[in-house]
């Protein structure tokens, strides 16, 4: 899978990008990612990539030559996001998306904004990693390239690692734990010290239809609630109060 970003701190970029899980398997081949410097598109002496926005009013934004230019220079793999406020939300299902394709680009934003006509006219989608300002889109780029890289095969060292997280069937990861077995007079559940593969798949499930329905009655709702065998795990293993016909499809309310 190969990824592409434009920006105007490729260095920044490529740190990040360079690190942990998602620089290992940069390094091993598992992915590729290529960072742009959206200056490299900018002609004049002082390489100028913004400029006052027509219609007065506060800060910069990034004009569309330097970065027509850039990307048109480097014929990146496509689909081709602007990372901006206004963008589709990003989200574990489109991570999963872009993840079974061969790739795909970010263009990051800056200062005010990209003029619009890059919006209209050379990138295919907008994309959004949340309901908040940043200063630029490079930190977003490395949301989207980590959260798809993790869950391109060969990249985890466990497969079965992306398949049991937060999000991966519309859950909560369930609660983790490790040594020692009791900490401070607090101690691991039991059926995890028991050996018993299918007996902790069980707790695992309902710990987390407990956690999500706890902190997430939202995420609920979106699957259509909870059905009467997983209410019924949540009752076999003590999470009784949660697990009362409040949370049926039509009613996932925060307890």
């Amino acid at each position: 899978m190969r990824s592409e970003i434009f920006t105007i701190f490729p260095d920044l970029v490529a740190t990040w990008a360079g690190a942990g899980l998602v620089g290992k398997a940069w390094r091993s081949g598992a992915i590729e990612i290529v960072v742009h410097d959206l200056r490299a598109g900018a002609h004049d002496p002082h390489r100028s990539v913004d400029d006052s926005p027509f219609g007065g009013g506060a800060g910069m934004v990034l004009a569309p030559e330097p970065v027509f230019n850039a990307v048109e220079a480097a014929q990146p793999v496509r689909p081709l996001f602007l990372l901006g406020p206004s963008g589709r939300r990003f989200d574990q299902a489109m991570a999963q998306e872009l993840a079974a394709g061969p790739g795909f680009s970010l263009l990051c934003g800056r200062y005010e904004g990209v003029d619009e006509r890059v919006a209209e006219h050379l990138v295919d989608d907008e994309l959004s990693i949340g309901d908040y300002v940043l200063a630029g889109g490079e930190a977003a780029a490395i949301v989207v390239v980590e959260a798809v890289a993790r869950l391109v095969p060969g990249v985890m060292g466990n497969a079965t690692s992306s398949q049991e997280e937060s999000f991966a069937d519309g859950l909560l990861e369930y609660p983790q734990y490790t040594r020692p077995a009791e900490f401070r007079g607090w101690p691991v559940p039991e059926v995890l010290l028991s050996g018993h593969h299918e007996r902790v798949a069980q707790w695992r499930k309902a710990a987390a239809l407990a956690r999500t329905l706890q902190r997430r009655p939202d995420l609920i709702a979106a699957r259509g609630g909870i059905s009467p065998e997983e209410r019924r795990l949540l009752v076999e293993w003590g999470f009784d109060a949660l697990s009362s016909s409040t949370y049926g499809p039509d009613r996932p309310d925060r307890p």
